[in-house]
């Protein structure tokens, strides 16, 4: 499951390439102070364009609410959900994916970044509710892509741009916006361990 991602770019591009697809952001709490992250981890915070108003509103909030148990609840499985309120979009420009290492001697696992072919970023599908650390958002998971299935089991939610503001109406069914990628629209690229020409670069 997705427990890492990235965005590094700045919520002025991000806000352009929304109008351009003519979908209406307010910002209800000012332009969030949004700094490039390589790395977005659970419990941290983050911004997403949350379903209201005439299109959206973009907040900053916490990634993953606590569960029954009391293990955060970061990814949720969308099959069978209809999610008929409290949809958002979670802005990223990759995710990351972790595999055992190739080298037993390696001890960390093998770190993949996926990012969104032609796009300098995207959106994933999410939902958010209120928590007892306040309003949080949780990613949405389905079965892989080909693009995916190499490396996890499940796959968060990445939504092609046609279908942004479909998600932002929870008037539109789930299974109308929601499925899997056609092959080759993620790219991925190892970032641990490096390969021999980037190491011999550090």
């Amino acid at each position: 499951m997705c427990n890492d991602y990235r965005l590094e770019v700045d919520i002025a591009s991000i806000m352009e390439d929304f109008d351009d697809l003519e979908i209406k952001i307010d910002l209800p709490e000012g332009t969030p102070n949004v700094a490039a992250r390589e790395d977005i981890k659970i419990t941290d915070t983050a911004p997403i364009v949350r379903s209201g108003g005439r299109g959206g509103e973009l907040v900053n909030r916490r990634w993953s609410w606590p569960g029954p148990g009391g293990k955060p609840v970061y990814n949720f499985r969308a099959e069978g959900r209809e999610f008929g309120s409290n949809r958002c979009l979670i802005l990223a420009d990759g995710f990351y994916e972790f595999t055992k290492p190739e080298d037993p001697k390696q001890k960390r696992q093998d770190k993949w970044l996926f990012t969104m072919a032609g796009h300098r970023w995207f959106c994933i599908a999410g939902i958010w509710r209120e928590s007892p650390q306040g309003e949080a958002f949780t990613m949405l998971t389905l079965e892989p892509g080909k693009d995916v299935a190499p490396y996890h089991s499940r796959q968060v939610a990445v939504l092609p741009r046609d279908r942004w503001a479909a998600w932002l109406d929870p008037q539109v069914p789930a299974q109308e916006v929601l499925g899997i990628l056609p092959k080759g629209s993620l790219e991925v690229t190892r970032v641990y361990p490096p390969f021999p020409a980037q190491a011999a670069l550090l």
